[in-house]
């Protein structure tokens, strides 16, 4: 009897693996590592920014809209509730990288504002925190493109005959990726190097200066 339930469960085992049940096991388990990557280099950018408001401030205090719009960016990041799940929901997927294309364009903007003071250009603080938003944008960009390929390399698995039967009886569904439109724009660093000579004039004095 013994020998019998272990040749049917030999043979379920072999019909599973040859249906793409081990492939969704292991796809799944790489997005969910990918899409930890993404969190981990965006959450490292946003917790840059509260330094980075707070040196550009000390420089360009009446710069409000400007501060406020990343200020109110990194908030509007922060409210999100981020969990393994997400990527399972199209709309709250949509809704994390929006918020997130709000930062980076919220950001970019901070710098253009940056480019018209010398001596903030020149603070070794702010050059270092530049450093590291630069850095951290090329890790998010890297894991970004990690997660849409192993996004993709899954949902293939699933829609893919017959493959799609198996994932059906076990609940298996495609998971959201980045969208085509967002891609490029929020793949793309801000803009960080101010190795250029710093221009000569005015917009060069701390607030309160």
């Amino acid at each position: 009897m013994r020998i019998r339930i272990l040749a049917v469960l030999a043979v379920l085992a072999s019909l599973l693996s040859g249906c793409g049940y081990n492939t969704f096991q292991t796809g799944d388990e790489a997005v969910k590592a990918a899409w930890s990557e993404v969190i981990n280099q965006y959450q490292r950018r946003a917790d840059l920014v509260p330094n980075l408001v707070s040196t550009v401030q000390g420089y360009a205090a009446y710069e409000k809209g400007v501060l406020t719009q990343v200020t109110q960016a990194r908030a509007q990041v922060g409210s999100i509730q981020v969990t393994p799940e997400l990527i399972n929901d199209p709309q709250a997927f949509a809704k994390f990288q929006q918020a997130q294309a709000g930062l980076t364009s919220a950001l970019s903007r901070l710098l253009v504002v940056a480019e018209n003071y010398p001596n903030l250009k020149a603070n070794e603080s702010f050059r270092d925190l530049l450093a590291q938003l630069e850095g951290t944008e090329n890790r998010i960009a890297v894991a970004r493109n990690r997660y849409v390929k192993a996004v993709e390399a899954y949902n293939v698995s699933v829609r893919s005959f017959p493959n799609n039967l198996t994932a059906m009886m076990f609940g298996y569904t495609v998971k959201a990726n980045f969208s085509v439109e967002n891609e490029k724009a929020i793949s793309v660093a801000p803009r960080v190097d101010f190795s250029s000579p710093a221009p000569s004039g005015g917009g060069n004095k701390p607030a309160g200066g």
